[in-house]
């Protein structure tokens, strides 16, 4: 997964994105205080990393992340310090502030659906926050909710948890802010795409705390590998929706036509040549739709 680039050192790799300490000669960079984020053409669903890749995929999401961190400057701080990069990773790659982040999944929903219908079939209730009964598939939301979940590592799966459990894990203060901070995210964004023709039914947002103690927004930001996007002008409550993100590949995976059983131990197939380039097209879509920008 590691690149040889130039001024970068390999420290992590995720599912998606591939992270250096960067510090160039050329720049003024202070070494240690700056990391490079690499977005790969790397696509995962049900925890495992998926083959191929999907063309372009990494630049898309950069362009995305940069463009919502735009929108979202006056709610809250993010991490980008620089898009001059290494021409290997160029078009894909940010310098980001290195920042201390919560061990926290912070997951704003709007709609129902995933693994938070899962558990309100089951308990009539999401992550602890109890839902009207009589909700469906895609059922919106009288207000949006706060779900977060455990980070898991790659191979792992990220596991839904209640408020008290962020409290236990991080202090009060902290859990609130996080609380509050994800919720007034995901209302600029929703109402955003809206605008726009897009659903935003949920989204994953993750935080950290940067030198001077200041809770700043980091990773990645509101794209189709961390959000769940759908067509507003096809929405009815009640199905699965068709949607802007990798569901479509989640769908393709857990169909008869994959032939893979999720239960099973054998890792999933590579995705045939179709469904990565309706993939890529979806993503393009979601970028040039939400943004008004051509790719």
């Amino acid at each position: 997964m590691a690149l040889d680039i130039p001024g970068a050192t390999h420290v992590h790799s995720g599912k998606v994105r591939d992270l250096y300490e960067y510090a160039p000669d050329s720049s003024a960079l202070g070494a240690g205080d700056h990391l490079l984020m690499v977005a790969s053409d790397r696509i995962s669903a049900y925890d495992f990393s998926l083959e191929p890749a999907i063309p372009d995929k990494g630049e898309i999401l950069t362009r995305m992340s940069l463009w919502w961190f735009d929108q979202l400057m006056d709610v809250v701080p993010n991490h980008i310090v620089s898009t001059d990069v290494p021409d290997v990773v160029r078009g894909r790659a940010v310098v980001v502030e290195k920042l201390d982040m919560f061990p926290v999944e912070c997951v704003a929903r709007g709609y129902l659906t995933g693994s938070g219908l899962i558990d309100y079939q089951a308990t009539g209730t999401v992550c602890g926050v109890a839902l009207p009964p009589g909700l469906v598939e895609s059922s919106r939301l009288a207000v949006p909710i706060f779900t977060p979940a455990t980070k898991a590592d790659l191979g792992e799966h990220d596991e839904n948890v209640d408020f008290d459990h962020v409290v236990s894990t991080i202090g009060i203060d902290d859990a609130t802010a996080l609380r509050d901070l994800t919720l007034q995210v995901y209302g600029r964004a929703e109402a955003i795409a809206r605008d726009r023709g897009i659903i935003l039914a949920d989204t994953k947002l993750e935080f950290g705390r940067d030198s001077t103690g200041q809770i700043v927004l980091g990773d990645e930001v509101l794209t189709p590998d961390s959000s769940r996007f759908w067509p507003a002008d096809s929405y009815a409550a009640g199905r699965v929706q068709p949607s802007f993100d990798k569901q479509f590949v989640r769908n393709w995976l857990t169909s008869a036509e994959s032939g893979w059983d999720r239960t099973g131990d054998a890792p999933p197939p590579e995705l045939p040549s179709e469904i990565v380039e309706r993939t890529r097209d979806r993503y393009v879509q979601a970028y040039e739709q939400l943004t008004g920008l051509a790719f």
